[in-house]
């Protein structure tokens, strides 16, 4: 998976305050410690703005945004729900922030892309072109 602009690098992220603190606590559990898919997100986080949760822009996906995306290689449509591993149903389109697209996902905006490689080798642009917060 790589979260990539159209420059190459990877597209500038923003993480709210609340869900950075989230993520860092479940990064510290020793389940993720050594796993390749959480050193990804913590990558992730690293190099994301981390705002007040009142500063979040509302168009920014976040942990219980609803993100609707499309594929830019095939036009297929994608509506994905971002969340914590414990509440990961991929059959529901419930996409844990730990898999390697939840994590490639998370503080991207409208408009912006990442190419990821699925599972089965296909490669995937996919270009946020919704976000709907979660409810507070």
């Amino acid at each position: 998976m790589t979260s990539q602009s159209s420059g190459g690098l990877p597209p500038p992220i923003v993480v709210s305050r609340r869900d950075a603190a989230r993520l860092d606590a479940l990064l510290d559990s020793p389940r993720w410690q050594n796993d390749a898919t959480a050193e990804a997100l913590l990558g992730e986080l690293t190099r994301a703005e981390v705002v007040d949760d009142a500063d979040m822009p509302a168009d920014v996906v976040g942990i219980q945004s609803r993100v609707e995306c499309v594929d830019e290689n095939s036009g297929e449509q994608h509506t994905l729900t971002l969340v914590l591993p414990h509440e990961a149903d991929a059959g529901a389109g419930r996409i844990s922030v730990l898999a390697p697209v939840g994590s490639a996902l998370l503080g991207l905006s409208v408009g912006q892309s990442i190419d990821w490689n699925t599972p089965q080798g296909r490669v995937l642009r996919l270009r946020v072109t919704a976000v709907h917060p979660a409810a507070t």
